[in-house]
């Protein structure tokens, strides 16, 4: 196993904010991007759950350079390789086992492995990874259950995803164990499909003016 990466926290531009990006095509895949970016965001994550989604990875990282492109759902070692193969910056995966662990470290890329209850954590913890993605976040006991896990585990930072809109950001956003959040309520599959990029900048924009003013009164 490869020693570890850097963290994902020190990798992350703009606002601490990831959204997700699911597109049918590499095109879509920009659109969407671009729309995000115009809204203030530094930083997005394309899931693996279309055909494409290797090929919006690179085609991201080619139209707009200036954004940090990461590729989630990772679920095995040729996942992992084919992202960082496509261009991808940092890997995200839903859940964690030893073996996809190891080879999302072996990528020598930021990563941020899933986990849902205090046993997953420790297993991360083990191999000396301090920032994990909480998974589903609202499903696995939400902004209570990441007050709870602070007290424990002093050192693990946190990208909650799942269930996480406008109306609890701030919330999540104000944990002191909490470095990003996650998810896809800025790229609703409605808005996606009728291709409305200018109301996905407007989300964009209000998410981003919410953890600017989380930062600030931190």
């Amino acid at each position: 196993m490869s020693s570890l990466p850097p963290l994902l926290s020190s990798m992350v531009k703009g606002p601490a904010l990831l959204p997700i990006i699911q597109a049918e095509t590499p095109h879509e895949a920009v659109a969407i991007a671009k729309a995000l970016q115009d809204g203030g965001v530094g930083s997005v994550e394309v899931v693996l759950r279309t055909r494409q989604a290797l090929a919006a990875i690179t085609a991201i990282r080619t139209a707009l350079p200036n954004l940090l492109v990461g590729a989630g759902t990772i679920l095995s070692a040729a996942d992992a390789n084919a992202c960082k193969d496509a261009g991808a910056q940092f890997l995200v995966s839903p859940a964690s086992t030893p073996k996809l662990l190891e080879a999302m470290i072996d990528t020598g890329l930021p990563l941020a492995p899933g986990v849902a209850t205090p046993s997953e954590i420790a297993m991360a913890y083990e191999y000396g990874l301090r920032e994990v993605k909480f998974f589903p976040a609202h499903l696995s006991g939400g902004i209570e259950m990441l007050k709870a896990l602070s007290g424990v585990f002093q050192q693990v930072k946190f990208c909650p995803t799942g269930g996480i809109g406008q109306h609890n950001l701030a919330d999540f956003l104000a944990l002191k164990n909490v470095f990003v959040v996650g998810g896809s309520w800025l790229t609703p599959a409605n808005l996606v499909k009728a291709q409305q990029w200018s109301q996905i900048t407007t989300l964009a924009a209000e998410a981003t003016a919410i953890a600017r003013q989380i930062k600030t009164a931190a």
